[in-house]
This record gives C-alpha cells, sequence and structure tokens, in this order.
C-alpha cells in the first residue's frame, strides 16, 4: 500500500515537474521577429534600437504617472497606438522637457551622454519634479522649511477665515481689499 501510494506521488511530482519544464521551453523557443522600426524620432539618437526606445518611454510614463495614451494617440482604424503621430501636444512637450533636462545637466552638472548618446539624466531628470504627478500645477508639496504644514486659515493657506480659496486663486495680499 505504501509503496503504492509512493508511486502515485512521485508519479504526480514528475508530471508537474515535466509541464513546467516543457512550458517554460515553449516561451524560450518562441521566435523573435523583426524589431519594430522606430518612426519620427526627433529628440533621442537615431541609433536607439527600439527596445532602448521603450525603455526609455517606460521611465518617463512611470515618472509622471501616465501610460503610453498621455503623449501617444490611438489609430481607430487599426485599434493601435500611433507611436509616429504628433497629434498630441502632450508628446511635443515631452520632447521639450527632455532637451530642457539634458540641457541643464549638461550645464550645470557636468552631465555628459552616455554611450548611447542619451543625456545622463543622474542630475535632473522627469522625476525631479514631476514624482508620478503629470500635470504638476495639480500637485500638492510638502511645506518647505521642514516644519509642520501651516494650519488653516494661516497667511496663504486659504481664503478669508482659512476657507479653501478656489484653484488657481491666489492667496490675499494684506488686509482688506
Amino acid at each position: 500500500m505504501t509503496i503504492m501510494l509512493l508511486n502515485k506521488k512521485l508519479l504526480i511530482t514528475a508530471s508537474l515537474l515535466s509541464g513546467v519544464i516543457l512550458l517554460a521551453s515553449m516561451t524560450l523557443q518562441q521566435p523573435q521577429g523583426p524589431e519594430p522600426k522606430l518612426m519620427n524620432i526627433k529628440v533621442l539618437p537615431k541609433k536607439l534600437t527600439f527596445k532602448q526606445v521603450d525603455h526609455i518611454m517606460d521611465q518617463w510614463s512611470a515618472a509622471l504617472g501616465v501610460r503610453c495614451n498621455f503623449c501617444h494617440v490611438r489609430n481607430e482604424e487599426t485599434r493601435k497606438t500611433d507611436y509616429a503621430s504628433d497629434a498630441k501636444p502632450e508628446k511635443q512637450m515631452a520632447r521639450d522637457m527632455y532637451k530642457m533636462t539634458a540641457k541643464l545637466n549638461s550645464k550645470y552638472f557636468k552631465g555628459e551622454n552616455d554611450s548611447l548618446g542619451v543625456a545622463k539624466m543622474l542630475s535632473v531628470n522627469c522625476n525631479t519634479c514631476h514624482r508620478g504627478v503629470a500635470h504638476l500645477e495639480q500637485a500638492t508639496w510638502p511645506s518647505r522649511g521642514g516644519g509642520a504644514p501651516r494650519p488653516q486659515g494661516a497667511p496663504g493657506q486659504g481664503g478669508p477665515g482659512g476657507a479653501p480659496r478656489p484653484q488657481g486663486t491666489p492667496p490675499a495680499q494684506g488686509g482688506a481689499r
């Protein structure tokens, strides 16, 4: 009885292990198609591979807390993202911001290009300011100086009596208007 039970457990374990090995080998042997052609690359070096550009885009989208469709439009005919299109102004803004950070790093932090020709973003990068927020005007930043936040009603914290101001309304200067 115990020999039969041991053989059954061994058979089940061997079958499961064989299945895992078979599935793992199938995923490793999948033919890799040609890398997609990069189009409309304006600020990144032209010699980058699709994989490298994809990695950079992943970093940028994580820093802004967005997905691809934040900068790229969808082609409704093909139902796929049209990465080459410049239809969204956010894409041009991303290019401008990349140029700005590259210039800052080069000028003030002696940032140089790495072997790929991409500006090193060790000093200033998307995450330096954005920290997961796409639109900085919507960000809430911690108070400066390491102290506790000001209480409601303190100067600069709200409207009269500490009531919240509508977004975009500057704090009242001085006393009554």
